[in-house]
């Protein structure tokens, strides 16, 4: 379970979050919905620990991580997995370079390195393409080489920042597909991230719509879909 009590977040005089608490059950897909600006990506950032809170606290079950420092900050980023809308791949190599570069910065043995890409090819959907370079793929298949290389290191939570959003919606359909899959199979927590309600009402279980950094309105997918109760709801399900 993922934690915030009444975490606040600003950059100058902006209130990028003000007094945010949320609760993401172990082993849910959990949306995050809110217009461009409403904190989305900085409360990503500060659930994935790449950013303190000026105030509040984020829990991982008991444990307080947004404390944490050195060498136990490494070890819960490294249970995390991130992927973005711009895939945030390395040009210089090719689809199994880019899938092992997390294994080989935590150390592992190139044979287990090896080994493990060949898994996780397989895993997305993409085993015919290990010695593939970047500019032969499409974008759905850059996004399964980002998925993979964020479960390289087997992590407990995948956090998907506007992971569609440059995708065309049959690519996006098969992405999310993807994705639930994972989750069903690997029994991950999923963070999802997005401006999409179609997104949300596809893949997600509960769901918190965000405004002006605030959280407005939650609970499971079906009964914001069904009655949104605030006007940053109604606009995002009637848009």
């Amino acid at each position: 379970m993922i934690f915030l009590r009444e975490v606040t977040k600003e950059y100058a005089a902006v209130k990028a979050l003000r007094g945010i608490d949320l609760t993401v059950p172990d082993g849910c897909i959990y949306g995050i919905i809110g217009k461009s600006g409403a904190g989305k990506s900085t409360l990503l950032r500060i659930m994935s620990l790449l950013e303190r809170p000026n105030r509040g606290e984020v829990f991982y079950g008991a444990e307080r991580v947004d404390t944490l420092g050195g060498r136990e900050l490494l070890g819960r980023r490294r249970k995390m997995g991130m992927i973005f809308q711009n895939f945030n791949l390395l040009a210089s190599r090719n689809v199994a370079g880019n899938i092992a570069y997390p294994l080989e910065i935590a150390g592992f043995h190139k044979k287990r390195i090896s080994e493990r890409v060949d898994e996780l090819l397989e895993l997305v959907g993409i085993q015919d393409k290990r010695r593939v370079r970047l500019r032969e793929l499409s974008g759905g298949q850059k996004q399964r080489v980002a998925i993979a290389r964020a479960l390289a290191a087997d992590p407990e939570v995948l956090f998907c920042d506007e992971a569609t959003s440059s995708l065309d919606p049959q690519t996006t359909r098969a992405i999310l597909a993807l994705i639930r899959e994972l989750h069903d199979k690997l029994k991950i927590t999923v963070v999802l991230i997005t401006h999409q309600m179609g997104v949300i009402r596809e893949i997600c279980e509960e769901v918190a719509v965000l405004e002006e950094g605030s959280i407005v309105e939650r609970g499971t997918v079906r009964s914001v879909f069904d009655a949104p109760r605030t006007e940053a709801a109604r606009e995002l399900v009637y848009a």
